[in-house]
């Protein structure tokens, strides 16, 4: 038997499927490669090519490799773009998990670990944001991320489904130097991307009430984030009670100004970052509390920003 990966080839959806292995339960991959990459699923790794969205495919998969579980991290990720592209994104994200979880009714699959996101909660008003903290998504991306949950919420009430939603902001460096970050937009990407072309990194207002000026954010390391997959994975087997929803938070934060500066320091290249506008929308500070996923998830951060950093670089460089 064996727990299935969706979006399995993906940056994050790799950290998974290794945290697994390493823990010696058996994964299948499925993935549409729309942005994921077929290198970075392991060898031995059975993988499944097609879409959430392909409910005869899905069935097909959960049925062959006798699949007893989902982590269900497939979807069109990008908020930004969602803007532009809302039924694209509404289609990918809520239709495809709708269409997932119907394969799973199908075929008796009773237990899944969503990916969700912190863009459900637009920009909150409060310091440290709670699972309770209310939800203001301001784009398709976020809005559909929400939905997801009430589908399984909801699913749950009528077969019993267990489940349990993973929130989370930004993720950052790697575990694994095969497998690196490949988006375009995420910060990480973008100033390693710059440095490597010989331009400047560039951030985005410097005159935010925060200590340094620039933006507070939470920034969690890819192997955190997928540990805590696998024990939630691993509690919905033993029957435990999860809550319904985690944030995966780092309680404090860092700003673009310590990144930056972490960034020249593990690189070695001294740089002064161009100060841009601010961009409209981005608020002063968005941290998550992690209290709930620390007592039931065994949730905590385990690497440093140095760490975060040097991981990120290593793993870009040997793609590079």
């Amino acid at each position: 038997m064996s727990w299935l990966v969706t979006g399995g080839a993906g940056y994050i959806g790799a950290h998974v499927v290794r945290a697994f292995r390493e823990k010696g339960i058996d994964v299948v991959v499925l993935d549409d490669l729309s942005s994921g990459r077929r290198g970075f699923v392991p060898q031995g790794v059975e993988f499944v090519q097609g879409s959430i969205l392909d409910g005869a495919l899905v069935e097909d998969a959960l049925r062959t490799h006798d699949v007893r579980g989902v982590v269900h991290l497939a979807g069109f990720k990008y908020a930004g773009v969602s803007v532009d592209r809302p039924l694209h994104t509404y289609q990918q994200n809520v239709t495809g998990t709708a269409t997932l979880l119907a394969a799973m009714e199908a075929t008796g699959v009773s237990r899944i670990v969503f990916s969700s996101s912190a863009a459900v909660y637009g920009t909150p008003d409060v310091d440290l944001v709670t699972e309770s903290t209310a939800k203001h998504p301001e784009s398709p991306y976020g809005e559909s991320k929400l939905i997801g949950e009430w589908l399984l919420r909801d699913q749950a009430k009528a077969q019993g489904l267990a489940h349990t939603s993973l929130r989370y902001f930004n993720v950052v460096g790697s575990g694994d130097p095969a497998v690196y970050d490949v988006s375009p937009h995420n910060l990480f990407p973008l100033v390693f991307d710059a440095l490597l072309d010989g331009r400047t990194p560039r951030i985005n207002g410097d005159d935010y009430p925060t200590p340094d000026g620039t933006c507070v954010r939470d920034y969690i390391h890819v192997a955190d984030l997928a540990a805590a997959h696998v024990v939630a994975a691993e509690r919905l087997e033993a029957g435990a009670a999860l809550e319904p929803v985690y944030n995966l938070g780092s309680g404090d934060g860092v700003s673009v100004g310590e990144i930056m500066a972490a960034v020249a320091q593990v690189t070695g290249i001294a740089f002064r970052p161009e100060i841009a506008p601010r961009r409209p929308g981005d608020p002063a500070r968005i941290v998550a509390s992690g209290e709930l996923a620390a007592r039931d998830l065994d949730w905590r951060m385990r690497h440093t920003l140095a760490e975060m950093v040097q991981s990120a670089w290593d793993a870009r460089r040997a793609a590079a």
